[in-house]
């Protein structure tokens, strides 16, 4: 069995907006998407997209899932499969069903300890650079500035095996566990030493890792920290919450291959510039690119070494690639790195060449033909053979349709042949026609308004009183459902694992309903708090109100105590206040 809290982390690192939209045609519709459903025959659209919600749901025919539903209904797939094939996409590894070993509970609870001590290392590194005119000299040599060297925590390691020693304790095990220290024969050396230091951060912006570079001459020239509990190589970029708001600004992410290239673009106004640590770009790489910006500029090195990390970047890209943002590849003249070609050309030399950046159809039809004569039979015959397994990742409908007519031309075949030719994979036939949509009045009960402002903010659940409820209403029923689901769960739930887990739930159509009504209102989160607010308010009343009237009956009928009539004109007067203090409707 999968764990939750894994499905719920694989849900949050997912964009439901990116999976369906390699299979459905979407447009934005105020916070939504919408799109003609892709599980029944219909020409109005009722299938939208939340981003928000990381929900879809056709008003047509009802489906309705979060991104694991979504492939097992589209792609006919198993449960398992389907969370395989998306935890794939964003680099995760579905757990095992075992129970947390207590060596890994006691690594967890240490991390936050060992986020504390990398952060320590590097302060520790930032005022040794503050020591060492060769280090200063050296980044003022490349072009630095002292306020972008502080805007990326650049530090120095000292030229001493042990430097770290007057900082640390240096014997506790987890200057090991964090890649600081090296452990070799009993006998114990830093792992950093002469070289600028680059603090790799998270998305929170805590220190995870470094990149040191050598000031001279020598091998390696960068030597990164090793995989840590904090730090995955294949997860992390290189200067990303630097960039953020110049990505967003620019709509633009460009990923280049070393910490000073990204550190030189910004010294020169290219904020929006990431690199990959050492490794090759991965598919969470990606992913977490296309999340952030609309157009992602691959750049590197114009030799040989720099197309071949190219065409591994563009395989990774293909089954991401999204018809809406275009995934472009950049080739420097050879000899020159951004770092070297923005100090000659400036800012604007080095934009115009990002701007005329080959797109990924250009750089893959470009690489197939270059090994194929077109001009054969035999050579246009290879040319689909080679091409059949890119187009085949591909899921981008209308870039794929785009890619295989250019594929056709270029192989002189009828656009009608060529999908048989590439075995590409046909889109599931519904034939059923479109229902008709489910018609539904929305009811006025307290318990309505109170789901309805649920469903956009779950962190209210734990405001709801099953005593005060009204037990006959389906409302409740739901609202009863929904906060079971949340005391059961290990940790927040999103929307989307909650729809998961009231699956087969008699409520489930009731909770679809509020979902809908709130969508139509255009609940945000504070109109959705105030809403919630109000509708307890008016529960509260109702309950006290119900209070009096029992009291009430029984004083005319058996007159109480003076006790009993304190009791009461107390509760009336609470009543009336609360009930005063109600803003007019």
């Amino acid at each position: 069995m999968i764990p939750d809290s894994f499905k719920q982390d694989l849900l949050n690192r997912v964009d439901i907006v990116d999976v369906v939209q390699r299979h459905v045609q979407l447009r934005k519709a105020g916070a939504n998407y919408v799109g003609l459903c892709p599980f029944h025959n219909e020409k109005t659209p009722s299938f939208s997209v939340s981003p928000t919600k990381q929900f879809y749901h056709c008003f047509g025919c009802g489906v309705h899932g979060n991104a694991i539903g979504f492939l097992m209904a589209y792609a006919s797939m198993g449960y398992v499969d389907a969370v395989k094939e998306l935890a794939s996409q964003v680099g995760m590894q579905v757990p095992e069903s075992r129970p947390r070993s207590p060596e890994e509970a006691a690594r967890k609870e240490r991390e936050p300890d060992l986020y504390a001590l990398m952060e320590k290392a590097m302060d520790f590194y930032r005022g040794e650079l503050k020591k060492s005119p060769r280090a200063i000299a050296y980044l003022k040599g490349r072009g630095l500035t002292g306020e972008v060297a502080a805007r990326y925590r650049i530090g120095y390691a000292p030229d001493d095996w042990q430097a770290l020693k007057g900082t640390f304790e240096y014997s506790i095990s987890s200057l090991v566990e964090c890649g600081l220290v090296i452990e070799n024969e009993g006998k114990r050396y830093d792992r950093f030493r002469d070289r600028v230091m680059f603090p790799i951060l998270n998305a929170r912006g805590a220190v995870i890792g470094f990149g040191g570079r050598i000031l001279d001459k020598g091998e390696p020239k960068y030597l990164n920290s090793p995989e840590t509990p904090l730090f995955e190589k294949g997860r992390e970029l290189y200067g990303l919450p630097q960039a953020r708001d110049a990505i967003r600004a620019a709509s633009r992410v460009l990923v280049v291959e070393g910490y000073m290239d990204v550190v030189a673009l910004a010294q020169f106004g290219v904020g929006y510039a990431v690199a990959t640590l050492g490794t090759a770009t991965t598919p969470v790489h990606v992913s977490k690119l296309l999340r952030l910006a609309d157009e992602l500029v691959f750049c590197f090195d114009g030799d040989a070494a720099g197309r071949k990390a190219a065409w591994r970047a563009l395989e990774v890209s293909l089954p991401l690639a999204p018809d809406h943002k275009p995934i472009r590849f950049l080739f420097l003249p050879e000899g020159e790195d951004p770092d070297t070609y923005i100090r000659k050309h400036g800012k604007e030399g080095f934009e115009a060449r990002v701007r005329e950046a080959e797109t990924l159809s250009q750089f893959l039809l470009a690489q197939l033909r270059s090994d194929c004569d077109l001009a054969t039979a035999e050579g246009r015959a290879r040319f689909l053979s080679t091409a059949k397994p890119h187009v085949q990742k591909l899921t981008a409908p209308a870039l794929r349709l785009q890619l295989t007519n250019e594929i056709a031309q270029l192989a002189r075949v009828a656009e009608s042949d060529i999908g048989s030719l590439l075995e590409l994979p046909r889109r599931p036939a519904f034939t059923r026609a479109s229902p008709r949509p489910p018609r539904y009045d929305a009811p006025t009960s307290l318990e309505w308004s109170l789901l309805t402002a649920l469903l956009s903010d779950l962190t209210l659940v734990e405001h709801i009183d099953p005593a005060r409820l009204a037990p006959e209403r389906a409302e409740t029923q739901a609202l009863l459902a929904i906060r079971e689901q949340c005391e059961a769960a290990e940790e927040e739930l999103s929307f989307a694992l909650l729809m998961e887990a009231l699956s087969g739930n008699s409520c489930l159509e009731t909770v679809l309903k509020a979902q809908r009504y709130g969508e139509d209102l255009a609940f945000d989160v504070d109109a959705a708090r105030s809403e919630f607010q109000h509708a307890l308010t008016q529960i509260d009343l109702r309950h006290r109100k119900m209070e009096l009237d029992e009291l009430r009956g029984r004083l005319s009928s058996h007159p109480g105590s003076k006790e009993d009539l304190m009791v009461f004109n107390e509760k009336n007067l609470a009543y009336k206040r609360l009930q005063g203090a109600l803003p007019s409707p």
